[in-house]
């Protein structure tokens, strides 16, 4: 009787590893880290400045069922981010730029899309570069 209790718990947790797949999101160990800069462009369209976007709102969606983002972060004071606690798997990040060409003042969405392939990855998906209107 004893065996056989120890058997089927035995069992119960090998079945449950295996059957497990872990999807896009928060649960992992790997990581997905940026930088942002902010263009200053006069009204003919020049760059006059660049610096480091600071406490600017970045988001990321997890896979790709749906177009919510699922979590966000802010810029550190050098424009740097960081998504931490990743799964392997599909993932968007994307953040607000300011838009001359856009009706009524919306802002254009400038997006990454990137694929954690291990669990214990670091993603570096570089400089992404927004714009503000002067």
């Amino acid at each position: 009787m004893k065996n056989t209790t120890y058997l089927i718990l035995f069992l119960f947790v090998i079945t449950s590893f295996i059957s497990c797949k872990k999807s896009p999101g928060i649960g992992g160990q790997a990581s997905i880290l940026g930088n942002i800069k902010v263009n200053n462009i006069n009204i003919l369209g020049d760059t006059i400045a660049t610096y480091d976007a600071q406490d600017l709102d970045v988001f990321i969606v997890y896979g790709n069922l749906n177009n919510t983002y699922d979590d966000d972060t802010k810029t550190s004071y050098d424009g740097s981010f960081e998504f931490n606690f990743l799964n392997a798997g599909e993932y968007e990040v994307f953040v607000y730029s300011d838009c001359a060409d856009c009706p009524n003042g919306q802002d254009s969405v400038i997006i990454i899309n990137t694929t954690i392939q291990d669990n214990n990855e670091v993603k570096d998906i570089g400089t992404i570069n927004i714009a503000n209107y002067l």
